[in-house]
């Protein structure tokens, strides 16, 4: 593998936080330390940062682990808001959400609803120096929200900020995870430019990450990993796991990950509903009984 090739683990909300972020290191990540996991999105509410997305970067949990916070915000004062916040809570990298295609976030201009808003965004690309001496910046975005030429509209935009990288989710909000992967668009925004790309979208297979050795900075892998959380390290080894290894290490992560949140949790019924949404990324070729039985009380007997 390219030392200089990066491995990412994506933001998903409700999904990537601390428990799972502290068990898949342990597991896939802590004897090469080289993957950033980063926090499901922060925002604003009620004038301040939402305590609970804070508390998911605060964590214990996220000791030893190199973890990145993510923020999502409509404007110039938000983000100067929320990067004021996540400063005083210790934080030395942000991410930047221009990508969430989650209709009631793009309506108000949040995620990848800022594409639209150039003024905005240059608001905070001047705004960025002011803090270089604290914290380090990236961005993670879409092509754009109905047509992938908007990408290519803000690329002046996000050269001028100071970026480690660029993530790229090659589909526009409109398409949300559906639809074909606008590769060629990509392709022509990678070089327009100048900060590292990463790729983001289906990354769901080592041969997949090797393919994209070539042409890009890293990968940042979201849904892909929770199906097949030894997926990077798979593409670490130049081995790929048979069946049989990829499916109890999904079982072994939702085992490990289990009595963390049962610690957290009051109660039987919260721990079912915290743990069904990671049975929805099962694998298809894991005993359908216990997806059943996950799905149905949290974990299978």
């Amino acid at each position: 593998m390219d030392k200089g090739f990066r491995l990412m683990a994506a933001p998903l909300q409700g999904l990537t936080e601390a428990h799972w972020r502290c068990m898949h290191f342990r597991m896939f990540g802590a004897e090469q330390g080289d993957v950033e996991y980063f926090t499901p999105f922060i925002r604003v509410e009620k004038g301040e940062a939402r305590r609970r997305d804070l508390r998911d970067f605060t964590s214990d949990l996220n000791n030893g682990i190199n973890v990145t916070p993510q923020i999502i915000f409509r404007d110039a004062e938000e983000w100067r808001l929320l990067t004021d916040t996540l400063i005083e809570a210790g934080a030395t990298r942000i991410d930047m959400n221009l990508g969430c295609p989650f209709p009631p976030q793009v309506k108000k201009g949040r995620g990848a609803g800022l594409l639209l808003r150039k003024d905005s965004l240059d608001a905070i690309a001047c705004a960025m120096a002011e803090y270089a001496s604290q914290v380090t910046f990236s961005v993670k975005m879409r092509l754009g929200v109905n047509d992938p030429a908007e990408a290519l509209e803000v690329a002046d935009i996000i050269n001028g900020m100071p970026l480690r990288h660029v993530t790229v989710h090659p589909r526009t909000a409109r398409q949300q995870y559906k639809g074909e992967l606008l590769t060629d668009e990509l392709a022509a925004f990678a070089t327009r430019v100048r900060h590292p790309v990463i790729y983001n979208g289906e990354v769901a297979t080592p041969a997949g990450i090797a393919a994209l050795t070539s042409d890009f900075a890293g990968v940042m892998a979201g849904r892909g990993l929770l199906a097949r959380p030894s997926l990077f390290a798979e593409f670490r080894s130049g081995r790929e796991f048979t069946e049989a290894e990829r499916n109890a290490a999904y079982l072994d992560l939702m085992r490990e990950m289990a009595p963390l949140l049962e610690e957290r949790l009051c109660g039987a019924s919260q721990f079912r509903d915290k743990m069904k949404p990671y049975w929805e990324y099962a694998p298809e070729t894991l005993d359908r009984r216990l997806v059943k039985q996950g799905r149905k009380f949290g974990m299978p007997d």
